[in-house]
């Protein structure tokens, strides 16, 4: 039986978002994004998860400019499996104030990879929820190899992952010889099985390490809007490993490109209430991951 997919609405008009209830700092980066193109040109997966999402480059910039967000990250959504064209395009056109995160084969050439570098790109997101029935240990041979590969170009790798996979992680990513970014805070839903406990081993070990936390998505963990419950998760981070902690909208909100950017964004402002950390999670943190002149 086909998987239901799930129908993208329209995204919403940037003249609409709430306003930031904070100053925004020189070089704002929006640390995960994804841009779409039109499906002549930029062909999807054989059996994708949604509907062609409104997420078009010249609506991500009107968004930015809304706010005050002058940087991007475009990560590489799933629709688009490992095929980076509309990724790729996007960076050509936003220039200086956007970095990439793609997807891979494993076999990709050197010459790609650094065709890629050339363009902007930083950094290989792995797709854990793809590899979820994978080994533990198989799992981190796979983080090791991508690390390797990328190495000598300077990239980190990010993990699209389950927060039931991260927590099984946990003790192999003490040794990781790289950096690598977690994506939506862990992603350790309660509907999963996990608890605090859970998330404060993982907590523990990123900061010991050279993991970095990325808060976005707090739809994706507090599924009911009750975004006052992540706060402790998110001032713990800031408060453990606040020198790498980004900020990301997961504009356009697939499926649902209604939602308020600005409303994801003034969370900020409760979370993290001492300026200077606030506005290193925003401008000075993802300068240093991504390569970018120190705002």
């Amino acid at each position: 039986m086909a998987h239901e997919i799930l129908q993208s609405t329209p995204t919403r008009d940037a003249e609409t978002l709430a306003k930031p209830q904070f100053a925004m700092p020189a070089g704002a980066c929006d640390s995960h994004v994804h841009v779409f193109g039109p499906e002549a040109a930029y062909p999807r997966v054989p059996e994708p998860h949604y509907s062609l999402p409104d997420g078009p480059g010249h609506l991500l910039t009107r968004m930015g400019e809304a706010l005050g967000i002058e940087r991007f990250a475009l990560v590489q959504p799933s629709y688009y499996g490992t095929d980076n064209r509309c990724l790729l395009d996007a960076l050509d056109l936003l220039g200086e104030r956007a970095r990439g995160v793609v997807m891979v084969q494993e076999d990709l050439s050197d010459s790609e990879l650094e065709m890629m570098h050339a363009r902007g790109v930083r950094a290989v997101r792995l797709d854990l929820f793809l590899r979820a029935s994978w080994k533990t240990a198989d799992i981190a041979d796979y983080i090791r190899r991508s690390m390797a590969r990328v190495k000598p170009l300077g990239w980190h790798v990010q993990f699209y992952t389950p927060g039931y996979v991260v927590r099984d992680l946990i003790p192999h990513l003490a040794d990781l010889e790289g950096d690598y970014v977690i994506d939506h805070m862990g992603y350790m839903l309660e509907s999963d099985g996990l608890t605090r406990a859970d998330f404060d081993r993982l907590l523990d070990v990123v900061t010991a390490g050279r993991g970095w936390f990325k808060l976005s998505a707090p739809y994706r963990l507090a599924k009911d809007g009750n975004f006052a419950k992540l706060a402790p998760l998110a001032r713990a981070i800031v408060d453990a490993v606040g020198d790498r902690t980004i900020w990301g909208s997961d504009w356009p909100h697939i499926p649902l490109g209604e939602r308020d950017t600005g409303q994801y964004l003034n969370l900020l402002g409760d979370w993290i209430a001492d300026d200077d950390a606030r506005n290193r999670v925003l401008a000075g943190n993802p300068a240093r991951l991504y390569g970018f002149d120190t705002p």
